[in-house]
C-alpha cells in the first residue's frame, strides 16, 4: 500500500488523463482490483459514497483501504432502516462512516420554499439535500466511488468504471458497474454483507422515505423504476 507521501498532488488536468487511462486499463478488472488501484493511486484522498442501500461497495472498499472514508447523505428524510444500516456499517466493517447534511435542516427548508418541496420540485430538493452537501463534503479528495451499475436503468447502461467527473474535478470511480444483480446477490452471499431491511419489503432502491420518492417495485419493473415514480425523475443530480 502507498503511503500518504507517495501520493502526489495532481492538477484537474492531471486527474482527468489519469482517468482516462484507466477506464481503458480497467475495463475487464475486477471490482476487486479496480478498488485496489483506487486505494494504491489516491490513498486517503480516495472516499465512497452510500446510500446505505446495501455495505457492497463499502466492504469492497475497506478489503483495499481500512478506514477508508464511506460518506453518507443524511437528507433528513431517510427511513429508520436506511439510518440503522449506517450505523450498522459503522459499527461493523473497518471503514469511517462521515454523515453530511444539508445547509438547512427541513423545518428550515420548508420555512423558505414551503412544505413538501419534494413533491413540488423534486430536483430542487435534490439539489438542496444531496447535490450541494455531497460537493461539499468531496472538496478534500481527488477520487470517489459510487454503487452505480450498468443493469440498473437505461440512463446508467453506459457507466464507464473509471471517469472523469469534471462538475467536481475528480476521479470517478464504479468498480461494480459491470455487475450483474446476481453478480451482488452472490457477494452479499459470500461475504454476509449487510443490507437495508427494506430491500426484504418490497423495495429494489431506497431513497428518501416520502412515496413520491421511493415506493415498492410492481412485479415486472426494474430497480430503479420505485424512485421518483411518474414523474419522469431518474436520478437525484449526483450523477448526472
Amino acid at each position: 500500500m502507498a503511503t500518504e507521501t507517495d501520493i502526489p498532488t495532481r492538477t484537474p488536468e492531471q486527474l482527468q488523463a489519469l482517468a482516462e487511462q484507466a477506464n481503458q486499463e480497467l475495463e475487464n478488472a475486477s471490482a476487486q482490483e479496480i478498488m485496489r488501484w483506487a486505494a494504491e493511486t489516491f490513498g486517503r484522498r480516495f472516499a465512497v459514497t452510500s446510500s446505505m442501500e446495501d455495505a457492497v461497495v463499502a466492504h469492497l472498499a475497506s478489503t483495499a483501504l481500512p478506514g477508508v472514508d464511506v460518506i453518507f447523505l443524511d437528507t433528513g428524510y431517510h427511513f429508520p432502516e436506511t439510518l440503522g444500516t449506517r450505523d450498522a456499517v459503522a459499527e461493523v466493517y473497518p471503514v469511517n462512516v462521515i454523515t453530511l447534511t444539508p445547509r438547512q435542516t427541513v423545518a428550515e427548508q420548508d420555512a423558505e420554499f414551503g412544505p413538501r418541496l419534494h413533491d413540488r420540485d423534486p430536483d430542487l430538493c435534490c439539489a438542496l439535500r444531496k447535490v450541494e452537501p455531497l460537493n461539499r463534503g468531496l472538496a478534500g479528495y481527488d477520487a470517489w466511488a459510487t454503487g452505480l451499475r450498468r443493469d440498473e436503468s437505461p440512463t446508467r447502461a453506459n457507466t464507464p468504471v473509471v471517469a472523469y467527473d469534471a462538475k467536481r474535478r475528480k476521479v470517478k470511480i464504479a468498480p461494480i458497474a459491470r455487475w450483474t444483480q446476481e453478480d451482488v446477490d452472490a457477494y452479499v452471499a459470500e461475504h454476509g454483507i449487510l443490507l437495508n431491511l427494506l430491500l426484504s419489503d418490497g423495495y429494489a432502491s431506497v431513497g428518501c422515505s416520502p412515496e413520491s420518492c421511493t415506493r415498492r417495485i410492481l412485479a415486472g419493473e426494474d430497480g430503479r423504476s420505485g424512485r421518483w415514480a411518474g414523474i419522469g425523475k431518474t436520478e437525484c443530480g449526483i450523477h448526472l
